[in-house]
């Protein structure tokens, strides 16, 4: 028994790593170890034998064991050392640059819009993306003959053989949206809907998809005055500039009557765009009184009420502000476009400061 012990404590001491501890163990104290082979003969015993052997073999297990425990904490603690020795940190060095994210141009731009157009006592409205024919067109007041009904400007939802549904389209414009509107609410209403739109179109300045704000007022004594001066107000806010000048055309849109584009003054001097001064014009949305069959579509008397409503082109007016040339870039670039235009995780939107399709 003690030549055992002292084998096991010798072998125990000069192991040199892990692996070599391991084999060790079981060497000794595992399922077929010397010291497991020599318990299995305890049932060979007398019980005055057993009661002698038995307690001995348990300690030596136990002893053996312990041994083990404490080489292989040494062992760790030996390696600690050694990488502790070899190995060095220069806490002088500055600490790894964190990745920030960033909030998309087309996300800032939305929320000033809405915060500008909230002061001016104007709720945000939400409609579904994928409308029906009668919400995109009819209930607007586009005839059936329009171009932009056509399957060359307009996604068609696929219908299946023999389904009689009403057709159903990738909205074109969120103008849906003040109909739904009006059919929830009434008149009088204040709203701007902002969201995503799609037409079958791609270049440098149209995208398949991109954004727009329609706004809608409605009141019994709403005016084109009403709707120069809103308009005036949220350009000085959004662009930042006191000299903002528009000029507005006469023009043609099914949805309202009168209609007129909307013009903002502009310089190109030296190929640089300089919004309130100059003497070129630049259209950035359109407008004009809501016409009376879009009210009756609604369910609003047009004979008791009316209004204004207006498109802007979210994108387009971001690339104005910021100077963006490509409106594709919005969808196909990574972080260093959105640093390069100014964007960080930091900017919020102005509260105090556009192009339509």
């Amino acid at each position: 028994m003690d030549d055992l012990r002292q084998k096991y404590i010798d072998a125990v001491a000069g192991a040199a790593d892990e692996a070599a501890l391991e084999d060790i163990r079981v060497q000794a104290v595992g399922k077929k170890g010397e010291v497991a082979l020599k318990m299995r003969e305890l049932g060979k015993m007398t019980p005055e034998e057993r009661q002698v052997m038995g307690p001995k073999l348990n300690a030596l297990k136990d002893e053996i064991n312990s041994a083990i425990s404490a080489k292989r904490s040494a062992l760790a603690d030996a390696a600690l050392d050694e990488r502790l020795r070899t190995e060095w940190l220069d806490v002088t060095l500055p600490g790894r640059p964190q990745r920030q994210g960033t909030i998309h141009p087309i996300s800032q731009v939305t929320e000033e819009i809405s915060a500008i157009f909230g002061d001016m006592g104007f709720s945000v409205a939400e409609g579904p993306q994928i409308e029906s024919d009668w919400y995109n067109f009819d209930a607007l007041n586009i005839p059936p003959h329009h171009p932009a009904r056509q399957e060359f400007d307009t996604f068609y939802m696929h219908r299946d053989e023999g389904d009689n549904r009403p057709p159903h389209v990738l909205r074109t414009h969120t103008s849906p949206v003040q109909i739904r509107s009006m059919e929830k609410t009434g008149a009088p209403i204040r709203v701007i809907a902002p969201g995503r739109v799609y037409r079958s179109d791609y270049d440098q300045t149209h995208t398949p998809m991109f954004h727009q704000v329609e706004g809608l007022a409605i009141d019994k004594d709403i005016s084109m005055a009403n709707l120069k001066w809103t308009l005036e107000e949220f350009c000085r806010a959004f662009f930042e500039i006191d000299g903002i000048e528009l000029r507005f055309r006469a023009s043609h849109f099914p949805f309202t009557e009168p209609s007129a584009e909307v013009d903002i003054r502009c310089s190109w001097a030296g190929g640089t765009l300089k919004l309130g001064e100059g003497d070129d014009w630049m259209e950035i949305l359109g407008s004009g009184m809501v016409h009376p069959k879009v009210l009756s579509a609604a369910g609003v008397n047009p004979d008791e009420w009316q209004g204004f409503a207006f498109g802007l082109g979210i994108d387009r007016l971001a690339m104005l502000k910021y100077g963006i040339p490509d409106l594709r870039a919005f969808f196909d670039s990574d972080l260093r476009w959105l640093r390069h235009y100014g964007f960080s995780s930091l900017d919020v939107p102005t509260m105090r400061g556009g192009l339509s399709r």
